[in-house]
């Protein structure tokens, strides 16, 4: 496997990258050639810019030689997952019926990356309309877990994970609706970020669930973690649902350490399904902690086994919304054979969408028709009140709460095609933190006897990311 970046002697990558002179184009020519080498069996990358890649990444080292002051992420080479749009860059959202499709504008969240100099590499794989558990729903081919190329690396946000895991990119930014950075980082053994929801805009985002949906980021390191985020977070008046409130700098403080925190474990995270290497590992990082002077709480999160199936019909009610936009008319793949407006309709969705956002937006039509509405969707949505609840009451007397972050390490491409219920089962750690809103992140804390990746899922309040970076970076130090 290629080096990657962040393995080089530099302190930090993306510290060592923006300080270094002539370092850009070194950079993003390195993993130019991971992604020639490791592409073609991971399938992370859908799309490479290269000639525009260098392009910026030489015009970056060249303002640097003049004198130019150089922004937090200069020359730093990062792949946007292909749910986000960058203008002139193909945007497919892992599906057929977006197929050759070009936005003429591009993501905040990407806006704010090139604003600080980042090099964008090109659009990163994923599951269709990132609806998935396991990258294995692209309509372009599963990605490829690259500590084993016979499991899975997490979804739907697998191919940002991976991507990084192959040193292809130094920093990818992903989605998370119900867990989809999270259970990739820990299948992949990086760091993945769930910011608050509204803590980063969602302009630009090709939307599954409107009211899940969030943007963050993937890295080796938490610091690195920590000022993607603080480069991408922030208010945008394209987004009603962006936060007003100032985003303060991640990395300040990120070495505090956890002595004197309090940090709860709930016991419903810990029951039947889960890996016993998983739990030996997250309980061992759990004992560490408490030696670097944590106090560990035991706590209780009563609704958790509510999530799952509250997660399934909010979002699948959501998708069945958003994706009635995709229709063969205004943009996409329309059927060619289609005659009439209603076969256009009918055969464009058909032959566009694949088999999961199919079932999804089924499920979602019905949760959502006459006579059902009450019964499903509203009572969800009066549970997720619930769930939100539990974390508010556990966040009054912890500062951040631990969890696995998946109940297994990465399984093996094909092992739950078949079955989507053990599939939506993958999220059953992640959903509870989406439906409440609240910022998390995963880092690794150890591996399986077979060497694959394990993650430890650490919560905190809504805007309580730097709470979480502390946690997180105390873990990552208690690795090294």
């Amino acid at each position: 496997m290629t080096k990657r970046i962040s393995d080089l002697e530099l302190p930090g990558a993306m510290r060592g990258i923006a300080e270094s002179p002539n370092s850009a184009v070194a950079s993003t020519e390195e993993c130019l050639r991971a992604i020639e080498t490791q592409n073609p069996i991971i399938n992370a990358f859908l799309s490479v810019d290269t000639e525009g890649a260098l392009a910026q990444a030489k015009r970056i080292d060249e303002a640097a030689a003049a004198g130019s002051a150089r922004g937090a992420l200069a020359g730093v080479p990062i792949g946007i997952k292909d749910v986000l749009t960058v203008e002139g860059m193909p945007a497919t959202a892992g599906s057929k019926i977006l197929e050759g499709y070009r936005p003429p504008y591009t993501a905040t969240a990407v806006r704010k990356l090139i604003d600080a100099g980042a090099v964008i590499l090109g659009k990163i794989n994923c599951d269709e309309f990132a609806m998935g558990s396991s990258n294995e729903n692209s309509a372009y081919g599963p990605v490829r877990n690259p500590h084993d190329t016979d499991r899975v690396p997490g979804g739907s946000s697998g191919g940002s994970a991976a991507a990084v895991a192959a040193g292809m990119a130094v920093a990818t930014l992903g989605t998370d609706t119900g867990g989809s950075i999270r259970q990739p980082a820990s299948f992949c053994g990086v760091v993945g970020v769930l910011p608050t929801y509204g803590r980063v805009s969602r302009y630009g985002l090709i939307a599954f669930a409107s009211s899940l949906d969030r943007v963050g980021p993937f890295a080796v390191s938490v610091h690195d973690a920590a000022l993607v985020l603080g480069t991408i977070a922030g208010y945008d008046p394209l987004d009603a649902t962006s936060s007003l409130r100032p985003v303060p700098d991640y990395t300040e403080g990120i070495d505090k350490g956890v002595a004197g925190m309090r940090l709860g474990v709930p016991s419903e995270y810990f029951g039947k399904g889960l890996d016993p290497e998983v739990q030996s590992a997250v309980e061992s990082t759990i004992e560490r902690l408490r030696a670097a002077g944590a106090e560990i709480v035991p706590i209780s999160l009563p609704h958790t086994r509510y999530a799952v199936p509250t997660y399934y019909v909010i979002a699948t009610a959501e998708a069945s919304s958003n994706l009635a936009r995709f229709d063969g008319v205004r943009y996409g793949y329309r059927a060619p054979e289609a005659k009439t407006l209603a076969e256009m309709y009918r055969l464009s969705r058909e032959g566009g969408f694949g088999a999961e956002v199919k079932r999804r937006i089924l499920l979602g039509t019905y949760v959502l028709s006459a006579g059902y509405y009450d019964a499903y969707y509203k009572k969800a949505q009066q549970v997720r009140r619930l769930l939100t609840d539990d974390f508010l009451a556990a966040f009054k007397n912890v500062d951040a709460i631990l969890t696995p972050t998946a109940p297994t390490p990465a399984f093996k491409i094909g092992e739950k095609a078949d079955d989507p219920m053990a599939m939506y089962l993958a999220d059953i750690y992640t959903v509870t933190a989406s439906l409440a809103g609240i910022c998390g992140i995963s880092v690794p804390c150890g591996n399986s006897h077979e060497g694959l990746p394990i993650g430890l899922q650490i919560l905190g309040n809504h805007f309580a990311e730097s709470t979480v970076f502390r946690v997180a970076q105390a873990v990552e130090s208690l690795e090294k």
